[in-house]
């Protein structure tokens, strides 16, 4: 029991760093140009399973407050697509954690870089117009390079300092 309730802890406490993170670089976090810091967390499904729902609770709740505030101006849209591209990447990283190159999980941290750049690039295309295939590209690769940035140059260095602790052991 001790220990479900720890996981609940950790869960309530990762999505709400996400939605905090999010709103308070706001004007980085939303947007056709974004590097929303705090997909920097979408890593940590390298080290258990459970930020698979943290992750999916935070982004909810974040697209959801921006829409609701208009500080996200996809709007509600977001709260299912954004949510939805974030709960793949998630279910990805923690699936393809073990394949790695040189002891990086290569695949794993692609995982929310092309899921969130195809997913959120298609959503902005919508949104902003016009819809085509060159402004589908430009959307998809400014939402990768932004999530690149989150997750290569913080989210991976934050994934090798976790393991060094106890937070993520899970032990039966």
């Amino acid at each position: 029991m001790r220990k479900k309730l720890k996981i609940w802890v950790q869960i309530t406490i990762i999505a709400a760093l996400y939605t905090a993170l999010s709103f308070v670089l706001a004007p980085y976090s939303f947007g056709p140009v974004q590097v929303r810091i705090s997909e920097a967390l979408t890593v940590l499904p390298l080290l258990a399973p459970w930020p698979i729902w943290s992750l999916s609770l935070g982004c909810a709740l974040t697209n959801l407050i921006g829409a609701a505030t208009g500080v996200n101006i996809l709007g509600y849209w977001d709260v299912l697509w954004g949510t939805l591209a974030t709960l793949i990447a998630a279910l990805l990283t923690y699936r393809f954690r073990t394949i790695t190159f040189k002891n990086i999980p290569v695949v794993s941290l692609l995982m929310p870089i092309v899921i969130n750049g195809l997913i959120i690039g298609y959503e902005l295309m919508l949104v902003f117009g016009p819809q085509s295939l060159g402004m589908f590209v430009f959307y998809a690769l400014s939402v990768a390079i932004g999530e690149a940035i989150s997750v290569i140059l913080i989210g991976y260095p934050l994934v090798q300092m976790l393991k060094k602790t106890k937070l993520f052991k899970t032990e039966a």
